[in-house]
């Protein structure tokens, strides 16, 4: 259990190293932890941290349960409970030692990565107001350029406006057309009403005559 928690130590400071210098191990260092703290790793490391933590008061209840038991026995100090208590000490301290480093690497961790996207921040923006500053004072050569494109732009906009006004005038003109043409017809149908009309007056007259002359015959033979 010591070995492990003196290996757990000197892994925790070895990481705190690589965060003090700037070398290309700390980028690594940085994409590891990125990498662990996604899915489910905080949760694997929360675990981890709360089961020292137990263990860590654990011992610390043990080491106070003896020196209690010594205190009230009032006997003579036993070697074996000298080495166990001091072995408790020694767990309990390199178990606080090993979460406070912890806390330390994720501390760090997080204010490098911090410190990275502010700097990544300051330079976007320190770009785009050298895009600004160029944009706003071009080179002649370009200003030449801009004028040769609005002057074609402004060509185009006045043929399009030419077109535009032959095809209102066409538009016009078929309109009158088809104005003129509903006249017309209104005229022509106007003209068949009143030619229908005297068709049927027509009609009703020979009809009238057939009926007189078929009258008149039949009194002749009578």
């Amino acid at each position: 259990m010591i070995q492990l928690l003196f290996g757990l130590i000197f892994a925790e400071m070895a990481l705190i190293v690589a965060f003090v210098f700037k070398t290309p191990l700390r980028k690594l260092v940085v994409m590891g932890l990125d990498r662990l703290k996604r899915g489910r790793g905080p949760i694997v490391v929360k675990t981890v941290a709360a089961t020292v933590f137990v263990l860590m008061v654990a011992t610390v209840y043990n080491v106070v349960a003896i020196q209690r038991r010594w205190i009230l026995d009032e006997a003579e100090v036993n070697p074996t409970d000298q080495v166990i208590l001091a072995t408790r000490l020694l767990e309990a301290s390199l178990m606080g030692f090993s979460l406070f480093l912890a806390l330390m690497v994720d501390r760090l961790h997080h204010y490098i990565r911090e410190l990275r996207i502010r700097r990544k921040t300051a330079e976007a923006v320190k770009k785009q107001n050298r895009v600004f500053d160029d944009n706003r004072s071009p080179a002649p050569e370009e200003i030449k350029v801009l004028e040769d494109e609005m002057s074609k732009l402004r060509g185009m906009i006045s043929r399009l406006e030419k077109h535009l006004a032959e095809k209102s005038k066409e538009a016009s003109s078929a309109e009158a057309n088809a104005v003129a043409l509903k006249k017309q017809s209104e005229g022509f149908l106007l003209e068949y009403d009143r030619l229908l009309e005297e068709n049927r007056n027509l009609r009703s007259q020979l009809q009238s005559l057939d009926r007189q002359f078929s009258f008149s015959d039949s009194k002749k033979v009578m």
